[in-house]
């Protein structure tokens, strides 16, 4: 045992048991974005379990939920996800592709991970407060969608992080550290072309095809790619291509547009330029054009005060330790990846690549350089609202991918279950340190005001789109 021990690590440990064992549930009933129906009840009846006040359906949405405990005093939020992706059921701890159901869905960004962690360290604090008799609140944001429904972002359009003080999350890594608050605002919008259905061989010259527009638009949105700046993106895929009949002039198709940018400028300036494409694609064929805004997040946005904080709990903590059989298995699966695989994350640690690591056993300085490589996350839009810290916890091996067979495969293994906790001991370290002093939270409060000074925000998603729930 460490000299310096903190408090929240032995109340992290005290109820680690519950916590792997409510990670396992969620990752034995995979759900999809908005449809977590399962994975959200599982989450609720362990806040209820732990005494938390419980607030369901938070935002109108079944699968998002609140639990809260303690009075008055400043409000820590610490932050959980739990939805799963398609097309990535696997069996766990086999170092080979093996799915349990080929329609399946799978836990390939360690998501029953991130839930369950966020759950604990706030479980930890709770009992803290508690027993220390602390005046201070902490919360539990149970947030559904993170792949692709931007659940926080209509949850922080709602108001629902308006009276937070620090908002604070992780994410299963294949390395430790702070991290660095880069990502790409994006949204996704869903553009349907109509036109008028004929016969393609008898009378084509009556039809106005609503695929060659999707297709026209595609075509303008890649030769675009080349007049865009470096690190925005745009993918697209087809929602409905009109139909299996290629004789029939296809009336009606639907392409979801994704698109990304570095900022919110950024994005609004390429969304216009999409638009204006689908304009012209639909004057092109003859066609009718409307669309729809599905979900948009927000770039991340750092905290200098908060990242010292973490990184100072982290240091102290040290990385998450794993044993043989951990490092065993971890060479399994390194098996199965690339070298360039295994080097993208040196690259975006900006380190060297060591091919004989086969899983971190360092914590990353804070100050790294960026090494580039950057996706998109609804947390961008919480630290918008409120200053936010966030953790990178190695929970499987180096050089892993996420969104793959492989991830999935480790996310019910001992040092997947280790880095759950090390993440959940961070968290409670760091939420403690922000709970106790004045000074952090007004430091933290003051450097989010001042970049929104320079910066104002705007909400990515219209006020009248609605969050895509199942029951729609």
């Amino acid at each position: 045992m460490k000299t310096n021990e903190n408090p929240m690590w032995s109340l992290v440990e005290a109820k680690r048991e519950a916590f792997i064992g409510l990670s396992d549930r969620v990752f034995d009933t995979p759900e999809l974005a908005y449809t977590e129906q399962q994975s959200c009840a599982a989450h609720t009846a362990m806040l209820e379990a732990e005494g938390f006040r419980v607030r369901e359906s938070a935002a109108g949405i079944p699968t998002a939920v609140i639990g809260e405990a303690g009075e008055g005093g400043p409000v820590i939020a610490i932050l959980g996800e739990y939805d799963a992706l398609p097309g990535l059921s696997q069996q766990p701890g086999l170092a080979e592709p093996k799915m349990i159901s080929e329609t399946g869905y799978g836990h390939g960004c360690g998501h029953n991970l991130l839930g369950a962690a966020a759950i604990l360290a706030a479980t930890a604090m709770k009992d803290w407060l508690a027993a220390e008799g602390i005046e201070g609140r902490v919360r539990y944001y149970g947030c559904p969608a993170e792949e692709g429904g931007a659940a926080k972002t209509y949850m922080v359009r709602a108001g629902l992080f308006d009276d937070v003080d620090i908002a604070i999350t992780w994410h299963p890594a294949s390395y430790n550290g702070v991290d660095d608050a880069h990502s790409l605002a994006n949204t996704r919008i869903d553009f349907t072309f109509t036109g008028k259905a004929a016969h393609a061989a008898g009378a084509p010259e009556l039809g106005r095809s609503a695929l060659d527009a999707v297709e026209l638009m595609n075509i303008g949105v890649n030769y675009m790619r080349e007049h865009m700046p470096d690190d925005a993106r745009v993918h697209y895929a087809y929602l409905d291509a009109g139909g299996p009949a290629p004789n029939v002039v296809q009336a009606k198709a639907t392409v979801r547009q994704l698109v990304r940018s570095r900022d919110l400028k950024g994005l609004a300036d390429l969304v216009a330029r999409v638009r204006a494409i689908s304009d012209g694609a639909a004057l092109m064929s003859g066609t009718k054009v409307e669309s729809k805004v599905f979900s948009a997040v927000s770039n991340l946005i750092g905290n200098r005060p908060l990242e010292e904080a973490m990184q100072a709990e982290f240091d102290a903590l040290g990385p998450t330790p794993f044993d043989a059989a951990d490092l065993a298995f971890a060479h399994e699966i390194r098996k199965t990846l690339t070298p360039d695989d295994i080097a993208d994350t040196f690259r975006r640690l900006s380190m060297k690549p060591d091919y004989d690591m086969a899983i971190c056993e360092f914590v990353a300085p804070l100050d790294r350089p960026f090494g580039g490589g950057m996706g998109s996350t609804d947390v961008g839009d919480v630290s918008w609202a409120v200053p936010t810290v966030q953790a990178r916890v190695a929970t499987c091996a180096m050089g892993t991918p996420f969104h793959t067979w492989q991830l999935t495969a480790q996310g019910k293994e001992p040092f997947a279950h280790k880095g759950m906790l090390h993440a959940a001991k961070v968290m409670a370290a760091t939420a403690r340190a922000a709970m106790t002093s004045d000074v952090l939270r007004a430091a933290a409060k003051k450097a989010h005001r001042d970049h929104l000074a320079e910066y104002p925000y705007t909400c990515p998603i219209p006020a009248e789109t609605r969050p895509p729930v199942a029951a729609e």
